[in-house]
Parts: C-alpha cells; structure tokens; sequence
C-alpha cells in the first residue's frame, strides 16, 4: 500500500465501521465490541503496518496510552520476564509501558501512585511491598485501574483492585516438604526484608512444625546474592549446622551457593540448596538450583489482559482475585544422585 495506512484502511480490510476501529484502536472500546472483531481489528492493523497518531490520539480521548509497570527491583531478573509479558499484550493494543522501580520503599511506591494519579498514565500493574489496597482508593477514584501482583491469597474486595497472585505459602511448603522427603531435617532459611517474604517463611516453618523440626531462620537487609552470601555466613556461624539451605527468592541463593563454595562446602553433598522464581540463572549456575517456577511471563499477559478489560470497559464493579500455577523445579542443587 503506498503511504501510511489509516484507520479507514484498516476498517475495510477488518470488514468493519471506521467507528469501530477508532475505538479499537484508541484502547477505549466498548463491551459490545466481540473479542473475536478485537482480534480481526488489530491483525489488520499489524499486517497494514497501522501507525497511530498518539499525540491526536491523546488529545481526542484524553488518555496518554501508556501503562506503567511498578516493581521493587529492576535488576531482579523476574521482573524484566513479567514485564516482557506485560509488553506482549499492550503491544498488540497501542500501548507503551513505562517500567520505574522502587525499592521497595514505602515513599516511592506512594511516590509513583501520586504521579500515575496526575494522568501520565491510563493504568497501573505493580508489585508492591508495603501499600495496602485502601492505599489505591485515590487512584482508583481518579479512573486508573490498578492490577497488583501477590504472593499470598487474595479474594477480591469492593475498591476496583484487581489481584494476580501465587501462593507463597503453599509453594513454600511444598519446597520444605521436598528437603524432608530428601532427608533433611536441619532446613535452614535465608530471606530478605518486606515483600513475599514473611508469607514464605510461614510456609517454611508450617512443613518443618509437621515433623516437629526446628526451624532457623535468618533474615538480611537486602534480597538479592550479597544478602544470601551474609545470611549464609551468620547460618554457619551459629551453631545450627544446616544440611539444607532454602532461599526466599534465586538471586538469595546464588548468594548461599558462592558463600558455601568459598567455605569448600560441597553442594549438594554435604549442604543442599533450594531458591524461589526460577530466574535464568537458575539453570545456569553449578549445580543447577532446585527452585519454584512461578511462570512470570504469564503472569504479565494475564495481569495485562486484566487490565485492559478494566480500560476498555469490559470489567466493571468489584475488584477480583486470580490464583496463578507454580512448580516445583527440582535440580542438581539438592540431588546428589
């Protein structure tokens, strides 16, 4: 086609009104428009090449077309998997994504509520450590659509919150089960400060009560492989003498693992070792971690089609909870056959 596709372009090769598509297209929508013409719509527009005009689009709608993801730590490598699954749905739709980090800092994560509530952005997915949902109510009132991402249960509530979530918990027993049922019965724990960590310790220490082991646990300043390497070092220095070590998330236990090779501690042979989030690395490292895949990704595109349903107005009224899979992922680190 020579020149630049428009919508009336992509109306006649989808088979519908210009209306339409400019609802479509817009990220606006409406509930009577069926799933299977939203998909005709933005197939036409990919394969015509369909460019928006997102300033005109901005000004017509009064929406900025971007979502923005708000996580506690971008150099985590489960993040950039989420957010790369969020991209896959906005993507398709028009929209941009805005990724900014927190720390998990009470300020910022208020901080960028604030800001998505000035209108720089028409929706919010996020992990958030220390926000309670009648933290949202202001930017729900203010129309932007909030979609948080949990590790412990939820059930939906009356504020328009809506909850993509794994259980922590369950996942976490299951981990502690694994050592037991491998032999262990000394399970140390390595964790870091906020988060999903307070609801995996509870998960850990409910699979140890069950067999009446102790539980050890200790907790550093920061959730990530320097916070593994101390927490590690103050579990050797104590007394308790581990042959198992879990870890609350994978870069904690990378952290355990350098600590104990730098002991001359052999893994798993006389100290075994078990993550949480199946990153990348997780595969990589020597041995392979034994760790709970919480298949991020998917959670990005649910918690994006989530989303839009609530922009394009698809989804109204209550807030709703969604319970996501994970699986146990069982690898050199803990096997020493």
């Amino acid at each position: 086609m020579a020149g630049r596709a428009t919508q009336k372009d992509v109306a006649k090769a989808a088979g519908v009104s210009q209306a339409t598509v400019s609802m479509v297209l817009s990220g606006g929508g409406a509930p009577s428009i069926p799933a299977e013409t939203w998909q005709r719509i933005t197939k036409a527009a990919k394969d015509l090449g369909y460019v928006p005009n997102r300033f005109a689009q901005a000004l017509k709608t009064s929406r900025s077309m971007t979502i923005a993801c708000i996580v506690p730590d971008i150099s985590n490598p489960f993040y950039p998997s989420l957010i790369r699954g969020i991209q896959t749905v906005t993507d398709g739709l028009n929209y941009d994504v805005i990724a900014v980090n927190t720390d998990g800092s009470s300020e910022r994560e208020r901080h960028f509520l604030d800001w998505a509530r000035q209108g720089r952005v028409d929706g919010v997915i996020g992990v958030f450590f220390t926000l309670r949902a009648s933290d949202f109510g202001p930017l729900v009132e203010a129309g932007v659509p909030v979609v948080r991402i949990e590790s412990s249960k939820k059930r939906g509530g009356d504020l328009a919150i809506d909850d993509i979530f794994v259980d922590s918990h369950a996942a976490a027993f299951g981990v502690t089960e694994y050592l037991i049922g491998e032999g262990h019965s000394r399970i140390a724990m390595v964790a870091g400060k906020g988060g999903p960590q307070g609801t995996r310790i509870m998960g850990y220490r409910a699979a140890l009560a069950e067999k009446g082991y102790a539980d050890h646990v200790v907790i550093d300043e920061e959730f990530n492989e320097v916070g593994g390497i101390r927490a590690a070092e103050a579990i050797l220095a104590s007394g308790f003498q581990p042959t198992a070590i879990f870890a609350a998330n994978d870069l904690m236990a990378i952290g355990v693992m350098q600590a104990l090779r730098d002991r001359g501690i052999k893994i798993p042979e006389q100290i075994a070792v078990a993550g949480f989030d199946d990153i990348s690395a997780a595969k990589l490292v020597t041995p392979s971690l034994t760790t709970v895949a919480q298949f991020q990704s998917d959670m990005g595109k649910t918690a994006a089609l989530t989303l839009m349903e609530r922009l394009q107005g698809r989804k109204t009224g209550a807030g709703t909870a969604l319970e996501m899979p994970f699986e146990l992922i069982q690898r050199g680190s803990t096997r020493t056959t």
